[in-house]
C-alpha cells in the first residue's frame, strides 16, 4: 500500500478531528476542535493512501507541531488509525514531523505522552517535564 505522508489540507480538518477525538474518548489524547485544527493546519501532517477504495479510512495517521518558544516545539496529537497500528506508520509520521521541526529551525522537540517507549525507540529522551521552563506550561 503506497502510504503518503504530506501536509494537511482543508479537506483533512474533519478526518483529523475525528481520528484524534477517537483517542481522546479513550483518555489517551487531548481532544481537538475543528476550529483549532483549521487554525493550525499548516502545522499538521497526515498519512493517506491515495489508492484507497470506498470504505477505507480517509486518514491513516496524523500529527502536529506546536511551537512552545523560539527553540522548542511540541509534537502533539499523533494518532494512527486502528487498522494501521503496529506497522511502523506512527514512527514514520514522527520522523517527518522531526524533519519539519528542523526545517523550521527548532533546536528541540518534545512530546508529552503515555507511551514513552515508542518515542525512546525513535531517539527521544525521557526528561522530567519540570526541567522544561515553567513559562512554557503557562
Amino acid at each position: 500500500m503506497p502510504i503518503i505522508i504530506q501536509p494537511a489540507q482543508t479537506a483533512d480538518v474533519l478526518p483529523i478531528t475525528d481520528l484524534v477525538n477517537q483517542f481522546a474518548a479513550e483518555n489517551v489524547m487531548l481532544p481537538r476542535t475543528e476550529e483549532s485544527v483549521r487554525q493550525t493546519l499548516a502545522d499538521w501532517l497526515v498519512a493517506v493512501d491515495p489508492d484507497a477504495g470506498p470504505g477505507a479510512p480517509p486518514l491513516l495517521a496524523c500529527g502536529a507541531l506546536v511551537p512552545l518558544n523560539e527553540t522548542l516545539v511540541e509534537l502533539r496529537s499523533l494518532a494512527v488509525h486502528s487498522s494501521q497500528q503496529g506497522q511502523g506508520l506512527g514512527g514514520h509520521v514522527v520522523n517527518h514531523l522531526v524533519q519539519m521541526a528542523r526545517q523550521r529551525n527548532y533546536h528541540q522537540i518534545c512530546a508529552l505522552t503515555l507511551r514513552e517507549y515508542f518515542f525512546v525507540r525513535l531517539g527521544f529522551e525521557v526528561v522530567d517535564r519540570w526541567s522544561i521552563s515553567p513559562k512554557i506550561w503557562q
